[in-house]
């Protein structure tokens, strides 16, 4: 039986990160759970309208392989929100790669937020 190429290399295999939609995010926000939102745009995306989710750190794509420590302080469970949901898998890769647990990917990102006439901040 062939092993596979994590265990050929020696590194157990990286957990893929969850995916949470916008309805389970809003459960969580409102029952208090301790979570981080870190929304993975541009500064410029962050800020202009419609906005960016209420309580989001903005650490950009680009810049979160020297940020992860950033990230990884807060302590709590990471939700990962950009756009639409794409550089948000990316960063969720970036940081399980880095060692990091409990993070998930917001599905349809703030598009989907919006559409759904959730609040924004500016």
């Amino acid at each position: 039986m062939a092993l596979p190429f994590s265990r050929l290399f020696g590194r157990a295999p990286a957990t893929p990160p969850a995916w949470i939609d916008i309805a389970e995010l809003r459960r969580r926000l409102d029952a208090g759970e301790p979570l981080v939102l870190i929304d993975v745009r541009q500064a410029e995306e962050f800020s202009a309208p419609p906005g960016h989710l209420p309580g989001a750190l903005n650490l950009p794509l680009p810049e979160l392989p020297g940020r992860i420590a950033e990230a990884a302080a807060h302590q709590k469970s990471v939700v990962l929100v950009c756009k639409t949901d794409r550089r948000s898998a990316r960063a969720a890769d970036l940081l399980i790669s880095a060692g990091m647990t409990d993070i998930a990917i917001l599905r349809g990102g703030t598009d989907g937020w919006h559409q759904q006439g959730l609040k924004l901040e500016p």
